[in-house]
């Protein structure tokens, strides 16, 4: 599909442009009149991020798409707003920590820290009702729009819930900066990042070496220059979420002083679904408009042209780190799907910065009835994304995970041997099933001997 079969979606553009098209996963909500006061609340708020750290972003994401910098964006499935307390924040944003150490000191390429989270409220589902017993009641989209609780006032969608999605995300992103600017996140001083119980995991040696290494790497530079390397003392850290909502998404749409275009404020790098992608549909003509980076997942049904399609519509000028295709095909079907979308972008002349997302095309239903993702197919995905991205002249640029800092048991598989008995000793999830602590640092650690094998050779902070 070219430009040619675009139609409108080329054409002037507008914060509310989308509103003239049909809009996937949106809740219906029983008072207008409520939802417009909400929406007017929330378009005076102060914003979330802010354009400079957006830009900066950018230019980060442009240069892992040259391979000299490598994403690694990971977190809930779906917030909570129950979660918004710190020592749930921490352990989010230490297991991070540590997977970043890990990829920096195997890959040897800096890394890039995007947070899944501080704004992933709302979640799109396969159907818009769940029955219980004969009762059907609107399904749970998340804690920005209802509730979990199965009661006609629980699910009813209620506009006061995105002002405090609002606040729980500031309150995260308040606080995370401020661990950031302390010195949590001290390349000096990695032992701050210790989730306490992974000293248990067999995993801790080689973390520990790994820990290790770049520690000594920092104090021979140190004593080398006869400085301290002040830039280690920090990192940058960006947040992401689906931009599901669009009523939400556009009441964060901002323009701002001495830069062109509009900003989503609410993120710095938000992401259409595998569910809202359609070509003439009302996610893609709304993050068309916007200046942040953005990202597009691909499940399964897309087809090459599709996807050279979207890149069209947009990235029209090719404008480096703008566009992320993440893709999320399962470990059954990566091999067959994505050779021809790579061909096709490679044909088209598109450049982008390729994602894989591992756990969605993995995720299965135990003969308990219990949703799960099996460790060695999460794994087996992110291998075959790897290879046949780089048989086709491309590379893999990042990786999208859902995980927790917890030590909670919804996925099976990994160092620590969960099994499908173990699921329900400690399964929190609201919606999909995250990786825990212990097997998301496995997957960084075998990631990193990946990565490995085609290291450029120069150290990386």
């Amino acid at each position: 599909m070219g430009l040619s079969h675009l139609g409108g979606m080329t054409g002037p553009w507008a914060p509310d442009s989308w509103q003239q098209r049909t809009a996937a996963q949106q809740p219906s909500y029983p008072d207008a009149a409520h939802l417009r006061s909400a929406l007017r609340q929330l378009s005076r708020l102060p914003p979330l991020v802010t354009s400079w750290e957006i830009e900066s972003l950018r230019r980060q994401l442009a240069e892992a798409a040259r391979g000299e910098r490598f994403l690694l964006q990971g977190g809930d499935c779906s917030e909570s707003f129950e979660d918004c307390e710190s020592a749930v924040i921490t352990a989010k944003l230490k297991i991070l920590l540590q997977m970043s150490l890990v990829l920096v000191q195997g890959g040897k390429r800096r890394v890039i820290r995007v947070g899944r989270f501080a704004g992933q409220y709302a979640k799109p589902r396969s159907s818009d009702l769940e029955t219980r017993e004969g009762v059907s009641l609107p399904a749970y989209r998340g804690d920005m729009i209802n509730r979990m609780g199965f009661t006609v006032e629980d699910r009813m969608p209620n506009p006061d819930l995105l002002l405090r999605g609002y606040e729980r995300a500031a309150l995260t992103i308040n606080f995370i900066r401020a661990l950031i600017d302390g010195g949590f996140a001290d390349l000096h001083h990695p032992e701050y990042w210790d989730l306490g119980f992974v000293q248990k995991s067999p995993l801790a040696s080689e973390y520990m070496r790994r820990v290790e290494s770049i520690g000594e790497s920092l104090r021979f530079m140190e004593t080398l220059t006869g400085t301290s390397l002040g830039d280690s003392s920090r990192v940058d850290f960006f947040t992401s979420h689906e931009g599901l909502h669009l009523l939400y998404e556009q009441s964060q749409t901002r323009q701002v002083p001495r830069r062109r275009g509009w900003y989503n404020l609410a993120a710095h790098f938000p992401w259409i679904g595998n569910r809202t992608r359609q070509i003439d549909g009302a996610h893609v003509e709304y993050f068309r408009g916007i200046q942040n980076p953005i990202a597009v997942k691909i499940g399964g049904g897309v087809s090459p042209d599709e996807v050279v399609a979207l890149c069209e519509v947009l990235d029209p000028g090719h404008e480096p780190g703008r566009l992320t295709l993440i893709h999320r095909f399962g470990a059954a079907s990566v091999e067959r799907v994505l050779p021809p979308i790579v061909d096709a972008m490679r044909r088209a002349g598109r450049s982008v910065l390729w994602c894989c997302d591992p756990m969605h095309g993995n995720t299965e239903v135990t003969e308990t009835g219990v949703k799960t993702r099996r460790f060695e197919r999460i794994l087996e995905e992110l291998e075959k994304s790897y290879r046949i991205l780089r048989e086709g002249g491309a590379h893999l640029g990042g990786v999208h995970f859902e995980l927790t800092g917890d030590n909670v048991t919804e996925c099976t598989g990994g160092a620590c041997g969960l099994t499908d008995a173990d699921l329900v000793r400690d399964y929190r999830t609201q919606v999909d099933p995250r990786l825990n602590y212990e097997q998301a640092l496995e997957m960084a650690l075998l990631l990193a001997r990946l990565m490995a094998q085609q290291a450029p050779g120069k150290p990386a902070i």
